[in-house]
């Protein structure tokens, strides 16, 4: 059963407190998540806790912005699978990762069991973005999306809201960094789909 949080200093349960500086097991984790359904909860390869409390408000429009945009044309396209921020993925490294946004083609997606799918897929999407919100280490985020790459990933946008910036990441390659750009393209990895900045960059 979700907790119902009410107080600011119930954002993040004691208990997860203390389990950030111990080691969880895959098993442990599941569980966390079955309980604490409210927050969003990480594990890394070497088995530390990561909890991130509700996103604040705007946060919440961009990224509901941000997985509209690739929702619509992964429909269109039909080639993939895509995910919002609440879908975790158990990469090769043995990390427990929820991207923002997330793209799988198909074929590999339909790989997997039901049951694979039910849980937190054994699989390294194709495509990830991750979405800056003014908690977020800007640090740690770098090192998630090389972690992305090191597990498979084509391609990865991190998306900074606060600078107006997209970093491009693509395997063996350079990362670029685009200054207040109005769209990026996924070409050629995503076909067709050119996310539009506007809605991320305003402020309502």
């Amino acid at each position: 059963m979700a907790r119902n949080l009410t107080r600011p200093d119930e954002i993040i349960p004691p208990e997860l407190i203390r389990l950030t500086h111990s080691l969880v097991t895959p098993e442990q984790f599941e569980r966390l998540c079955a309980e604490y359904r409210e927050l969003r909860l990480e594990l890394t390869s070497t088995g530390e806790l990561i909890v991130m409390p509700p996103e604040g408000s705007e946060s919440g429009r961009r990224s509901f912005d941000l997985t509209t945009q690739l929702g619509v044309w992964s429909r269109q396209d039909a080639a993939g699978v895509g995910f919002g921020s609440s879908a975790g993925f158990t990469l090769p490294n043995g990390a427990i990762r929820s991207p923002d946004a997330a793209w799988i083609k198909r074929e590999k997606w339909d790989s997997l069991t039901e049951q694979q799918k039910e849980k937190f897929a054994p699989i390294c999407p194709d495509f990830v973005v991750e979405l800056r919100s003014p908690s977020d280490n800007l640090t740690q985020l770098y090192l998630k999306m090389f972690e992305y790459l090191e597990n498979g990933v084509s391609l990865g946008w991190l998306i900074d809201p606060l600078k107006r910036q997209v970093y491009v990441y693509r395997p063996n390659q350079e990362t670029v960094v685009l200054e207040n750009p109005e769209t990026v393209s996924g070409d050629p990895l995503l076909p067709g789909f050119k996310l539009n900045l506007t809605e991320l960059w305003s402020v309502e």
